[in-house]
């Protein structure tokens, strides 16, 4: 068909001006205009504590789209508009209708609620309106529930469970004990770690499992009551604000120095660096980017254009924005319209450059393919800080459900 495919190009360079470009389509002859703009419509959380991570993954993007928009995507710009849903579902889907129906944006992007994300993607299904999960978690979204108009640039609890059961089961633990607060994210992460792990591990045993409510502010009961049951090691199913209370109250009780404890982003520094040097050492726990590692030129250049626009290091969240610009910009370019149908046909199996290595988004389910990284809370002279030691790179091919997992979840 005279198509060419043209390599991926990562172009950095220092302080703001950083590229990561990628072109993965098929071209032939001449790229079109697209006839106007391309209009993102972002519903996240904006107002309270977890505006901290909407505002991290907003800056994020942003900071792709500087880069972006001085180029162009076939002639035209992404703009943007944001809605704050509060961390609440209704009010989540409800900006959703307003961003689609009165904004008439192309696609939309958010969220950090597992919930919101769940309530818009079955919007977005009925209005053939493409989604694009940045944060939110639940295996469920691009899993039981995925459909052909919702995609995820962030990494999941059925990837993360998998990642966290297999470097468990590797040190010997049989004797489980579970904690976790009661809500979506709370519940899809426990279930996916445990079932990875009977998968991984068929003779581990549940001493037992404990569960409190979403924002339980006195969690001495719930840990004290795990110490007494001495399990060989626990595996928390919480996040956010609610993980930096599990985290303080370990340091409290001594609760790492006495039972091994493992919390998917326990090593993420939007939440050890607010505890200082006061958060607990010996915290097993996954992550899928961290601004101090991998090393390499490309993160290094990302590190550094985002601490010279917003005077800190990127997050996780951060991390996702970024990328979600990037996949959005170059399914456009391989798309050469902006209608909706063609967009979701080349976003599906579109793979871009990333400053941890290269991203696919996986056509099976439309989840980002991405690697995990495995270590243990430690303090160390470089950071005023707790930060990750012992880093294992997790490829993101060993993380993933199967495909056919993802269609017995959907029934099919």
């Amino acid at each position: 068909m005279g198509q060419v495919r043209r390599g991926l190009v990562l172009a950095v360079a220092a302080g703001t001006a950083l590229a990561v470009a990628v072109a993965a389509a098929g071209v032939a002859g001449p790229a079109p205009r697209l006839e106007r703009n391309i209009k993102v419509g972002i519903v996240d959380t904006y107002s309270g504590p977890p505006a901290v991570f909407g505002n991290d993954a907003l800056n994020g993007f942003k900071l792709a789209l500087a880069d972006i928009n001085r180029e162009g995507v076939l002639g035209a710009k992404i703009e943007f508009v944001t809605r704050d849903e509060r961390f609440s579902p209704e009010i989540g889907l409800s900006m959703a209708r307003e961003l689609v129906l009165q904004e008439r944006v192309d696609l939309l992007v958010g969220t950090i609620n597992s919930a919101t994300a769940l309530a818009i993607s079955a919007f977005a299904r009925e209005q053939r309106m493409p989604f694009i999960v940045w944060i939110s978690k639940s295996e469920a979204i691009t899993g039981a529930k995925g459909h052909r108009y919702v995609f995820s640039t962030g990494e999941n609890t059925a990837m993360a469970g998998k990642a966290l059961a297999e470097a468990l089961a590797k040190k010997g633990y049989t004797r489980y004990w579970l904690g976790a607060e009661d809500y979506e994210y709370g519940h899809a992460i426990t279930n996916s770690f445990w079932r990875f792990t009977k998968r991984v591990k068929p003779d581990a045993t549940l001493a037992g499992q404990t569960w409190w409510r979403l924002g339980e502010i006195d969690l001495v009961p719930y840990l004290t009551q795990i110490m007494q049951a001495r399990p060989e090691v626990v595996f928390f199913g919480t996040g956010g604000a609610g993980m930096a209370n599990v985290l303080r109250t370990m340091r409290v009780l001594g609760f790492a120095a006495r039972v091994p404890a493992a919390i998917h982003t326990a090593i993420d520094h939007a939440v050890l660096r607010p505890l200082g040097p006061n958060a607990p050492e010996g915290v097993f726990g996954t992550i899928d980017y961290l601004f101090y590692y991998p090393e390499s030129p490309a993160n290094q250049a990302f590190v550094r254009a985002f601490q010279a626009a917003y005077g800190g290091p990127p997050g996780f969240p951060a991390f996702h924005g970024y990328i979600t610009a990037h996949f959005i910009a170059e399914a456009y370019r391989k798309a050469r319209t902006l209608d909706r149908e063609k967009f979701i046909d080349a976003l599906e199996g579109l793979r871009i450059a990333t400053p941890v290595g290269p991203v696919e988004m996986r056509p099976c389910d439309h989840q980002a393919v991405l690697p995990l990284f495995f270590g243990v809370t430690k303090k160390t002279p470089q950071f005023e800080f707790l930060v990750a030691s012992d880093i294992v790179t997790i490829p993101g091919p060993e993380v993933m459900p199967t495909c056919d997992d993802i269609r017995r979840a959907r029934g099919q």
